[in-house]
């Protein structure tokens, strides 16, 4: 078969941009030239190129088709014109009826002509997440200067050229060559096909498979760190980033200035990565520095870097490396400022500064988010451990400092340390060790790989944080939709179950979630354009109807002396005392908006106010939201969705780790002989009361009439009916779901001897009418443990 190779070389790819390059060029290429296309396309990727190699059919065989052409009779003009269209001559012209048809024969086209058709338009179309124009006067874009474009099928070129109409495509034309390493190996040469092409590229300094690039990467720096007795702090990103960034990569070890040893490990570790892509070294037997204290598990900090160079220098690197020692020195001259800086105040002292910083929009400042924060904590904590005051004590006051370090100069360099200074700061002023570990804790887990905290007071405010996070932005309406999560509500949704599940806690989660919305209520009571009206509580109005109803009602009461906002204010108060609002379960509040008191009619107009739901309708989504997460993460476990989707259908209950245990027992029910036997009874039963339902045109009740019960299999399953539900009732009442579970098996023997020997609709209307309802019976009595109609069988 036909290979074919395609190399785009340009400046210099960002690392971030280019494997998603590499996956959108082959996705593109398959979709534009999937008659020829045989396998999957291998793809490639580098600082400077994105390409790929597949094996194509000789050719395509296209079939005949028949267009339709003018009416017979129809003026020679009309005639000619459809002729040249389509390149006939009228010879091939057929009269079909009242019309005439060109039959155009079928065709083979190769292989080398369908790429030349398709690649330029696929180039000059290609899905970069940013662009740019370059050259003055061509219209086409690129993520950097396009040089060079490789197109090679079975060692010939495939023609063509980026024009487009008058534009000149910078003139770019498809061709042979290629370039190796910019500085080891300058210029171009000219390749055949994929062998031809990596061992040209290899010769020339340039390592074209990324995984290569980051595996040489990972070993070099190890085998460096070893000789040394040291280890790499593990990071796969930049691993994966720096194979982006270098095409022949040379590892090197530089040294860190003992100055700095004192500094936390993170400050050093992020100030490395973040600036200057350095990858950390620690010892990896503990460690003979002092400060900072040793990780028994991961070993501390060591007074040595790594770095990837993109060249082999004649000196072996010592020029680059003494390079980088200097740049490194300045940058943590800069960290070590800040940390100096910040500690000369109290981590309490950065508080104030928290009332102008923006949390959102529509949600207030940081300073509001604390105080919310606090109170939440201490909820959470003294229903989780009711009986401990100290936990709550110390969840409220880590919950009070969590977001001080925000206001401080090292967060303010590097927001990835949001948390992780706070702990340190909160140790240096003698805080309790576990109020300090809440503090770091509270944002994790930040991702699926991250742990949970699993101590109380760091459970209560990580907890309180993400339960805040959503309530919030529940409240005004930016809740995920399809893909879009700008506020990472289902990360936090994931964490909160992890942490629940993790850690086997039990939390009724509606009424913390009631008590989070409460938070914001009583941040919204004291907007200082309500003060001293509470009944006023909560901001914010999105409907158009309503906003137009306040804007009229304020309009007729220009004549009353009172000014633009007080009319308007005066009005609010008089529409939220409507009774239909209520009853449509909305809440009206008004968003405080910092310096727009002399404008509130200009409020009404924007989508500065949103309907905030009542807080039980409000929870309850969140409820379902955080429920359908929990089914997502159950999924990606491999564990059976369908049997939470059930129990849920028939409680929605609010302690995650209950309805677990509830799910197991339903899980191990349903995969039972006893069981799968029962669930299949249920949806035959399930299914007749559908059918009946519908052609009776209402649903049957449960209330069967013992003396129409004539026959023995049905006075049978009525008694083991009875029976169970009484024990199922008083077994999920105790949290019992094991003998919930056994009491339900009960029902498999008369459930199957019913459908064996009795028929359900029987000629005498009230016997048919009677068993109907038994059977609604059966089926109420099973959904009281899980909506069994939702199971897959």
């Amino acid at each position: 078969m036909p290979e074919l190779l395609i190399e785009l070389f340009c400046e210099e790819i960002p690392a971030r941009m280019q494997a998603r390059a590499a996956e959108d060029f082959s996705r593109v290429f398959g979709e534009r030239c999937a008659a020829l296309v045989e396998a999957p396309p291998l793809t490639f990727h580098g600082p400077r190129r994105i390409g790929l190699s597949a094996l194509l059919r000789a050719s395509v065989d296209r079939p005949g088709k028949e267009e339709r052409g003018p009416r017979v009779g129809a003026p020679d003009s009309a005639l000619e014109g459809f002729l040249r269209k389509h390149g006939a001559a009228r010879e091939a012209l057929v009269q079909d009826g009242a019309f005439w048809v060109l039959r155009k024969p079928g065709e083979t086209v190769e292989a080398r002509a369908l790429v030349a058709a398709a690649l330029p338009a696929m180039i000059r179309g290609f899905p970069w997440p940013k662009s740019m124009r370059w050259g003055g006067t061509s219209s086409m874009t690129w993520v950097r200067p396009l040089k060079r474009v490789v197109c090679v099928l079975d060692g010939a070129v495939v023609p063509f050229d980026l024009r487009a109409g008058d534009d000149d495509g910078h003139g770019l034309v498809s061709g042979n060559e290629t370039e190796g390493h910019r500085v080891m190996a300058p210029g171009a040469f000219a390749v055949r096909g994929l062998t031809d092409y990596q061992e040209g590229l290899r010769e020339r300094r340039v390592v074209l498979d990324a995984a290569e690039r980051a595996r040489l990467i990972r070993e070099g720096i190890t085998e460096l760190a070893w000789a040394e007795g040291l280890v790499m702090v593990p990071d796969d990103a930049l691993v994966a980033e720096v194979a982006g960034l270098v095409e022949w990569p040379i590892p090197l070890l530089g040294s860190i200035d003992a100055d700095f040893m004192d500094l936390p490990v993170e400050v050093m570790r992020t100030t490395m990565r973040v600036n200057q892509r350095y990858f950390a070294l620690r010892y990896a037997d503990g460690s003979p520095i002092s400060s900072p204290e040793p990780d028994p598990v991961r070993g501390s900090a060591a007074p040595r870097f790594a770095l990837v160079a993109n060249i082999a220098a004649p000196d072996g690197g010592a020029a680059i490396v003494a390079g980088n020692e200097r740049v490194l020195r300045a940058r943590l001259s800069d960290a070590r400022f800040f940390w100096d800086l910040d500690r000369k105040q109290s981590l309490e002292s950065f508080l104030p500064k928290l009332d102008s910083v923006v949390f959102h929009a529509k949600l207030g400042t940081q300073g509001q988010r604390v105080a919310r924060l606090e109170r939440l904590a201490r909820v959470i904590a003294g229903r989780l451990w009711p009986d401990d005051a100290a936990v709550a004590d110390d969840a409220a006051r880590a919950a009070k400092l969590a977001k001080a370090d925000l206001a401080s100069g090292m967060v303010g360099e590097f927001p990835e340390l949001q948390g992780v200074m706070g702990r340190y700061y909160a140790l240096a002023q003698g805080e309790a060790p576990r109020v300090a570990e809440a503090i770091g804790a509270h944002y994790r887990p930040a991702g699926p790989g991250d742990d949970v905290p699993g101590e109380p007071v760091a459970i209560a405010v990580a907890l309180a944080d993400k339960i805040d996070q959503l309530a919030g932005f529940f409240g005004v309406g930016e809740r995920p939709t399809g893909s879009g999560d700008p506020f990472a509500l289902r990360r936090a949704a994931l964490g909160i179950i992890r942490i629940l599940r993790e850690n086997g806690l039990r939390l009724g989660l509606h009424g913390v979630l009631e008590q989070a919305l409460a938070g914001y209520v009583e941040q919204w009571r004291g907007s200082p354009w309500l003060a001293g009206e509470p009944k006023q509580v909560a901001p914010l109005l999105h409907s158009a109807a309503i906003r137009q109803e306040l804007l009229d009602g304020a309009a007729r009461l220009e004549g009353e002396g009172l000014s633009p906002q007080e009319r308007v204010l005066v009005r609010l108060m008089d529409f939220a005392s409507v009774t239909d609002l209520r009853e449509r379960g909305v809440a009206i509040y008004l968003v405080p908006q910092t310096g727009a008191a002399g404008e509130l009619t200009r409020i009404f107009r924007t989508t500065d106010a949103v309907v905030l739901p009542e807080a039980a309708v409000l929870a309850r989504d969140l409820l379902d939201f955080i429920a359908d997460r929990l089914r997502v993460q159950l999924r990606a476990e491999g564990t059976r969705h369908d049997v939470v989707t059930a129990v849920l259908g028939a409680t929605p209950d609010d302690d995650l780790n209950r309805l677990l245990r509830r799910a197991d027992s339903v899980r191990a029910f349903v995969e039972s002989d006893a069981g799968a036997n029962l669930l299949a009874a249920y949806k035959r039963a399930a299914n007749i009361l559908r059918i009946e339902e519908k052609r009776d045109g209402h649903a049957f009740d449960t209330g069967y009439e013992h003396h129409l019960l004539k026959a023995e299999a049905e006075q049978a399953l009525a008694a083991a009916l009875e029976a169970a539900a009484a024990r199922i009732d008083l077994d999920l009442s105790a949290e019992d779901f094991e003998r919930a579970m056994d009491a339900m098996a009960t029902l498999r023997a008369p459930v199957d001897a019913f459908f064996d020997k009795v028929i359900v609709n029987d000629p005498a209307p009230e016997l048919r009418r009677n068993r109907l309802k038994l059977l609604a019976r059966l089926r109420v009595t099973m959904d009281a443990v899980a909506d069994f109609s939702k199971i897959e069988a």
